[in-house]
């Protein structure tokens, strides 16, 4: 049977929702489309009560992708919801039904649905997991997790760790890790100058990436710290910081003071739109990835996609991605590391070699590459 008369079913965040959730269940919905099946992406029409998002807003201000069959219906808090979407989807009766997997919180919801929707039919349940044990641990999460879990038919897992953490919950469904593909979605890389024209940068400065929502494991602490190191300070090298605080701001404003960083940096900590990623990410020269913990990150294929290096940590998934001394360094958590491996960067020219070795490692990261992974869970 041709992948024509096929149909799958996400559920998750997309448009109006914002962020690297909804960009990666949109791509996803596209590999599915050039591939000849038919797809349906349900979003949820509340994601998060307002209290428990950190953040400005949930929802995009950017226009609505044309392309693409999403329904807004799913209230993660109102269980009536769950079971309305559960039914709906089992009248579709889609061959495959996919979800994302990052925090306990969703568990609940997400599970019910995936019960619901499946009955005694044909579909099969595959849950795409981010973190099986999330980053910031709360009372109850291993209970809404396995509640997940047990609905589920097949894992594909986007680091090596939350295989290894799946195995805690699950030893008997098939389970794949494939790491996440890259992030093509953003437009086309441009010059740099073209690009630090774009955002009013000065062409004549080195600059460094920090990008993405700011929580505390995402060490961004760390690296400031490291732009403090005297061989950094004396250089004319600046950081740009791209992405909203999730967590307390007056922690980085303090150890900014503390420093005297504030000509060493960019501080664009506003959520960055889709149509201004590409801007970022192609004026810098690389992009620093500082975790305290992880498991895997969008971040490193954004930057793939854009052929930039990457310094990033020794924690999770990440060494896995970026080849030390090839696509970038691979450091230990702490911010002399960290100023090390800049100062090695700018003072060794390397550039040019390590954007040339991202162009070759990218080419491992394809979205049909993670759909031929989703089919061998049944095969």
């Amino acid at each position: 049977m041709s992948n024509s008369h096929k149909s799958v079913v996400i559920v998750g965040s997309a448009f109006p929702l914002r962020g690297g959730l909804a960009n990666y269940n949109e791509r996803l919905a596209r590999a599915y489309q050039q591939a000849g099946y038919k797809v349906k992406i349900f979003t949820f029409s509340l994601q998060y009560p307002n209290f428990l998002f950190p953040g400005k807003t949930q929802y995009s201000d950017e226009p609505a992708p044309q392309d693409l069959d999403i329904e807004v219906v799913l209230n993660s808090v109102n269980p009536l919801s769950w079971f309305k979407l559960g039914r709906k989807i089992k009248r579709l009766n889609p061959d495959l039904l996919i979800t994302k997997f990052w925090i306990p919180f969703m568990g609940p919801a997400l599970g019910t649905v995936a019960r619901v929707a499946k009955g005694k039919g044909k579909t099969k349940v595959v849950s795409i997991i981010d973190n099986i044990i999330p980053h910031e641990k709360r009372p109850g999460d291993r209970l809404l997790s396995n509640y997940y879990v047990k609905a589920v038919d097949g894992f594909i897992c986007m680091s090596q760790s939350v295989l290894d953490d799946l195995e805690t919950f699950d030893q008997k469904k098939p389970k794949i890790f494939t790491p996440h593909p890259v992030y093509d979605n953003f437009g086309q890389p441009i010059q740099k100058e073209q690009a630090k024209s774009s955002l009013q940068l000065d062409a004549d400065i080195p600059y460094l990436l920090f990008f993405g929502f700011i929580r505390d494991y995402k060490g961004l602490d760390l690296l400031l710290k490291a732009m403090s190191d005297k061989r950094i300070k004396d250089s004319n090298i600046k950081l740009i910081v791209a992405g909203e605080f999730y967590t307390d701001e007056q922690i980085y404003r303090d150890i900014i003071s503390e420093n005297n960083l504030e000509n060493q940096l960019v501080l664009a900590t506003d959520f960055i739109p889709d149509s201004k990623v590409g801007l970022y990410f192609s004026a810098c020269d690389m992009v620093v990835q500082p975790y305290k913990t992880a498991t895997q990150s969008g971040v490193t294929q954004i930057a793939y996609h854009f052929e930039k290096p990457m310094l990033v940590t020794k924690v999770g998934g990440l060494p896995e991605i970026v080849p030390h001394m090839k696509t970038g360094y691979v450091v230990d958590v702490e911010p002399k590391a960290i100023a090390d491996a800049i100062v090695d960067f700018y003072k060794e020219n390397r550039e040019e070699a390590f954007r040339k070795n991202c162009k070759e490692e990218k080419k491992k990261y394809l979205w049909e590459t993670l759909l031929a992974k989703i089919d061998l869970l049944f095969s």
